[in-house]
């Protein structure tokens, strides 16, 4: 392959629930992996520029992580949220146009896994079936955006080094054409794949962008009538969503 330089874009991954087949919650039997695809130019440009705002205003520093799971139940740095009406209100109303005016698309999986387990007698893990089917919509992605023969980086969040070790060699497979899954065989070698590792503490932008999108599309699958305002505010940025089985 002819190596042309760096990718124009970068992917952000975060993930919702557990990929475990053992015990599933039933209140959340779902694993949903969600992909945000940005533009390098206006990761700089707008959305940390956008997001470092957000953390000035309500914080006064820009060392706050913005984490889903601590937003909705009001910890850690969160914790006024409980207390503040009027501060929450307007915060929350200031998150959803920072999700809204960001330039980004999402590219996810959703695996019901009490449906798989049901159809499947030995079914993959969860996180390998979502990260196939991310991996083959982002490669589609990519080379509608001309960037064949280029290097793309996609960041995950660290889970420590064994999960990392085991998530990095699963996503080496799937970019050099090994566990393939159905029929389709796409050829990940018209440009290098990258997998990077970051821990919440580096407070990247864009894995807390990737966070705050998971949930709720996680959410809209399992109860699709269910009010969903961080849905409903991501739902134009939605390139694919692959709901399995």
């Amino acid at each position: 392959m002819t190596h042309g330089g760096f990718s124009d874009f970068i992917v952000y991954v975060d993930e919702s629930g557990d990929h475990s087949l053992t015990s599933i919650d039933q209140k959340f039997p779902v694993f949903s992996l969600s992909f945000c695809v940005v533009r390098k130019d206006d990761y700089v440009a707008s959305i940390v520029p956008a997001v470092q705002a957000l953390k000035f205003r309500y914080w006064g520093h820009d060392l706050v992580v913005l984490h889903e799971r601590e937003i909705r139940k009001s910890k850690g740095d969160f914790t006024w949220l409980l207390t503040d009406r009027n501060k929450r209100k307007a915060f929350y109303d200031d998150l959803n146009q920072v999700m809204a005016d960001a330039p980004i698309t999402i590219i996810a999986s959703v695996i019901d896994k009490v449906k798989l387990t049901a159809k499947y007698s030995r079914p993959w893990n969860p996180y390998e079936i979502a990260l196939h089917f991310c991996l083959e919509r982002l490669l589609t992605f990519l080379k509608d955006h001309g960037q064949s023969g280029k290097r793309i980086h996609v960041v995950f969040e660290s889970r420590g080094r064994a999960e990392d070790e085991q998530l990095e060699l699963e996503f080496l497979r799937i970019v050099a054409g090994g566990n393939q899954w159905g029929w389709v065989r796409p050829d990940f070698s018209c440009m290098e794949f990258e997998p990077k590792f970051a821990t919440k503490s580096v407070n990247s932008t864009g894995l807390q962008l990737a966070d705050l999108t998971a949930r709720p599309i996680a959410l809209k699958t399992i109860r699709p009538e269910q009010a969903n305002r961080a849905h409903d505010v991501i739902l134009a940025k939605k390139r694919a969503i692959k709901v399995f089985p």
